[in-house]
């Protein structure tokens, strides 16, 4: 027998009614459709925070993750001792800081290459952020400290502009959510080969990244020499969030903002945005594509 594929539980049938907008004599017709479900998920930091976070009901644990990791919350996975989704409500992922106390669900990463610095990351207490799919960090009262305080990138990485086409290619061969129903974002990370080593689907770009970046963590995969593929536009969270993960570049199918392209140049990050199969538009740090004239 078959095993479902976990993706259905982020999938609701719904009814509908199909009318034509070029015939107004036509009758509509009710049609069954197959919709991209949206949930709040409460990130509960024991102690510390909670964080709701509107998004698609799969990889839960690695969006709790890749959240508090890219927004600056943790280091990494020797800051967590506790990630697990709850028993009695599958929309909360309870987390418990390292030296908060001790469970048998612990996650431990021994590759410090993981982390792009050492320094500890501080958690105001005593908030319930809700953050919805379309907002990353928009309203906080940080924002300027948060901007100042992001790190520069690394410089291993050197790809050849082909991998910019294959990896484009990789999107459409790894949205099961949005092959059935639409209204997903999509994003990858890629090594410095070109293989694909993390990948994750949500109604909301942010979350599609935490999800990959999460998915890394947990498994212990280091960024250094990864790059990033972006289904949607390339925003200031975005770029802030591949800058804390070490990303080096980042490929985009849809525009840039102004801050954002600010941001990736003096993050030291390649922005590339307008990816298509035949061409690439980049707008920082070209020197990571080979072959370019100068």
């Amino acid at each position: 027998m078959d095993t479902p594929s976990p993706h259905l539980a982020a999938i609701r049938t719904v009814q509908a009614r199909c009318i034509s907008t070029s015939e107004p004599t036509a009758s509509p017709r009710d049609e069954i459709v197959d919709v991209i479900m949206e949930v709040p998920l409460l990130i509960d930091v024991e102690g510390i925070e909670r964080y709701t976070i509107l998004c698609a009901p799969i990889d839960k644990r690695f969006l709790a993750m890749g959240f508090l990791f890219s927004e600056g919350l943790i280091n990494g996975l020797d800051d967590i001792s506790l990630i697990r989704e709850c028993e009695d409500d599958p929309n909360i992922v309870r987390v418990r800081l390292a030296g908060k106390g001790t469970d048998k669900n612990v996650y431990k990463a021994t590759d410090k290459n993981v982390y792009p610095t050492d320094e500890p990351r501080t958690m105001e207490s005593g908030r319930n952020l809700v953050i919805v799919s379309s907002c990353g960090a928009c309203g906080t009262e940080e924002f300027a400290s948060k901007l100042e305080a992001l790190p520069k990138v690394g410089d291993s990485l050197r790809i050849e502009h082909t991998l910019l086409r294959s990896a484009i290619k990789d999107i459409s061969g790894n949205q099961p959510l949005f092959n059935a129903c639409g209204g997903t974002h999509w994003a990858g990370i890629f090594d410095g080969n070109g293989k694909l080593i993390a990948h994750a689907e949500d109604t909301g770009r942010h979350s599609a990244l935490d999800k990959a970046i999460g998915k890394c963590l947990l498994n212990r995969v280091p960024f250094r020499g990864c790059w990033a593929v972006l289904s949607g536009r390339v925003s200031l969270e975005m770029v802030s969030k591949c800058a804390r993960a070490g990303i080096e570049l980042i490929a985009a199918i849809s525009a840039p903002t102004s801050l954002a392209i600010e941001t990736a140049e003096r993050c030291g990050i390649t922005l590339c945005a307008f990816v298509r199969e035949n061409r690439a538009t980049l707008f920082s740090h070209p020197h990571r594509i080979i072959g370019l004239d100068e």
